[in-house]
């Protein structure tokens, strides 16, 4: 198939596009940088120019391709203060995709996410956020849309990812975890520390959005998850380990001056199963585990944690 990936440069998408690759597609990839296209470039892929934001080059290239996969979503706004915006343009080019493919049956999967999706219990497949408003579940609401085109003629799939979605040169939450303590002096966790975040490694991952635009049925919600829960004060220890800083609670009051933006979510209790994506899709995790591979210290690196 010739498959259309945006985000192709990026954390997962490097990752996903050799997966592609290796299993004989070929790949067209969203380049928003001259950096972006080089590296596209030289990982055998088609280069299209443009942004998540230029609606009529993403329909164009969605029309001129045999499937979609969409992971770029505006993480540089999201994470300076606003995560609506970056929330509201992934919208609109979900929308502008399901308009492109209505009626080809052809496979549109999104990247979506799963934390706080069924706090306190272990989410599934099944589960469906409540959308409230909330900047965060914009997102969600998003991923509902995604699934809703089965209806249009379009074999959409989400694969709601864990928040840790790890390994060499993560750039999300594990390193804004090792970078805080690192900064305070103390590697912290919220109460006792037993609320549970799932993991998956990118490359496992990688290897399930290569499944999903292959074979995923229509309207499908997969689950990138290879452990269902890893408590954050067990992450915590290993950075305090590596780190050779202290281990310890951080107060509620003290939450969000030590985490800053992350205190909404690292006390969050999010485990997630994949079981039903497991036994769909014939996906078997293999690489290391979160603990694991936050052991092999490459986390510590002050390039890795941008710090």
């Amino acid at each position: 198939m010739r498959i259309f990936v945006t985000g192709a440069s990026g954390w997962l998408g490097s990752a996903v596009v050799p997966a592609l690759f290796d299993a004989g597609h070929q790949v067209v990839g969203l380049a928003r940088s001259d950096a972006s296209a080089v590296a596209l470039k030289a990982a055998g892929a088609e280069v299209v120019r443009g942004t998540v934001d230029d609606l009529t080059v993403l329909r164009d290239a969605a029309v001129a391709s045999d499937g979609v996969i969409h992971l770029a979503f505006k993480h540089d706004i999201a994470f300076s203060g606003d995560y609506q915006g970056a929330a509201e343009a992934d919208r609109r080019a979900v929308d502008t995709f399901g308009d492109a493919l209505a009626g080809t049956d052809r496979p549109f999967v999104l990247a979506s996410g799963m934390i706080g999706l069924a706090p306190g219990r272990v989410a599934t497949e099944r589960d469906t956020a409540t959308i409230d408003g909330s900047p965060f579940l914009m997102r969600a609401a998003t991923a509902q849309a995604a699934v809703a085109l089965a209806a249009r003629g379009v074999r959409s799939s989400v694969v709601r990812l864990s928040p840790t979605c790890h390994g060499d040169g993560d750039n999300g939450f594990m390193p804004m975890l090792v970078a805080t303590a690192r900064a305070k002096g103390v590697s912290g966790y919220l109460g006792d520390g037993s609320n549970r975040w799932p993991a998956v490694h990118r490359l496992d991952a990688a290897r399930l959005f290569r499944l999903a635009v292959e074979k995923a049925p229509a309207g499908s919600v997969l689950h990138g998850v290879a452990e269902e829960g890893v408590t954050i004060r067990d992450v915590a220890e290993v950075i305090g380990r590596h780190l050779d800083v202290p281990v310890a609670s951080v107060a509620p009051e003290a939450a969000a001056e030590h985490f800053t933006w992350l205190s909404g979510l690292v006390g969050l209790d999010s485990p997630a199963s994949s079981a039903l994506t497991r036994e769909l899709l014939d996906w078997q995790p293999t690489l290391p585990g979160l603990l694991e591979d936050l052991d092999q210290g490459h986390y510590f690196h002050t390039s890795a944690t941008g710090v």
